[in-house]
């Protein structure tokens, strides 16, 4: 009995990608706002170092992640932003609430569960949050932030505010289901996000090589016509100039774009990580290759900026960040009653 023939399967041809942005190129600064980004670094840094004190001597419950070598990424692309633009991100959000124009006295008072903090005391370290500095979250499940950050770009393009929305997340969250609903939802609808994807090698404790099929996380995009970039999240320039290109791109209505962002966190993925996985020959010689701090401070002694000007940075720095974990150390607890407050809203 002859055998039917076997069904002829013809591939289509694969649909073209839309037009990509050009290569972003390094921000050229003037030696003003070569010093700004310097101080906003500095300030993250030290921010972070004292968070790490007060966790060690039991004044920070919970978790607490610190952003520790990455400072380069948030301080150059939130550079960029304007007064209409909205911010959303994960677990690891003390710098970019600080880069928000929140006081640091105010996201330590959150830190440490004080009445005063940003969110009452009730968001802590993982789920600070603030409308009125357009600072979104803080937010704890992993890649949750990313549909969250999505809703944000329909809201600005709804209501024609000509603001974006910048969506963090990190290179484990990049994995996450709910990221790729995201993908699809923003292209199809144009809406005005950039999402940002701070690659800083590892996820929890597995490095991205061993975790991500596709580790060239910025191609993650492309099967919904969404472009990426694969940016040096080391080194400032390079991030507020890819900022500069996502921005132009969003903003001229051709839909979200993907940021790449290669750095490094020194510390463990919590306070509570001793980070085993990794040696620590292997973060000092990032540390002495390529810490973003380090390489602004040597373009700065190059425009001829004195050592003597940069301690006073420092030491105003530290006098800053001081004066916020006194003042989160005396301010009272919240009240009990605080419980029940900002649970239901109710709507007319």
């Amino acid at each position: 009995m002859a055998k039917a023939p076997a069904p002829r399967v013809s591939a289509a041809p694969p649909a073209p990608n839309r037009e990509r942005p050009e290569e972003p190129r390094p921000f050229e600064a003037s030696k003003e706002q070569l010093v700004e980004f310097y101080k906003q670094m500095l300030l993250i840094r030290r921010f972070e170092e004292k968070a790490g004190q007060l966790y060690g001597l039991g004044l920070i419950g919970g978790f607490c992640h610190l952003y520790i070598g990455q400072e380069a990424v948030a301080v150059g692309l939130q550079s960029a932003l304007s007064d209409k633009d909205s911010v959303i991100t994960g677990y690891r959000d003390h710098g970019h609430m600080l880069l928000c124009g929140i006081p640091p006295k105010d996201v330590m008072a959150e830190l440490t569960g004080r009445a005063s903090g940003i969110s009452k005391g009730k968001g802590g370290s993982m789920h600070m949050f603030s409308v009125e500095h357009k600072f979104y979250g803080g937010h704890g499940i992993v890649g949750a932030q990313v549909s969250l950050g999505t809703g944000l770009g329909f809201a600005h393009k709804y209501r024609g505010d000509g603001g974006i929305a910048l969506a963090y997340f990190g290179d484990g969250a990049a994995n996450q289901g709910q990221v790729y609903e995201s993908f699809n939802m923003a292209e199809l609808w144009k809406l005005p996000v950039i999402f940002v994807i701070e690659n800083n090698q590892y996820a929890m404790g597995t490095s991205v090589n061993r975790a991500s099929s596709e580790d060239q996380l910025y191609r993650r995009g492309e099967s919904f016509r969404i472009p990426g970039l694969q940016v040096d999240g080391m080194d400032v320039l390079a991030a507020r100039g890819a900022a500069e290109a996502a921005f132009a791109w969003v903003r001229s209505g051709k839909g979200p774009i993907i940021l790449e962002m290669k750095t490094y966190r020194y510390r463990g993925h919590s306070m509570s990580d001793p980070a085993k996985y990794r040696s620590r020959e292997e973060v000092q010689a990032v540390r002495e290759k390529s810490d973003p701090i380090e390489h602004v401070k040597k373009l700065l002694a190059e425009l001829g900026v004195k050592e003597d000007e940069l301690k006073k940075v420092e030491a105003d720095i530290r006098r800053e960040v001081n004066e916020a974990a006194d003042f989160a150390e005396s301010t009272p607890e919240p009240e009990p009653s605080e419980l029940y407050t900002d649970v239901l809203v109710e709507s007319y």
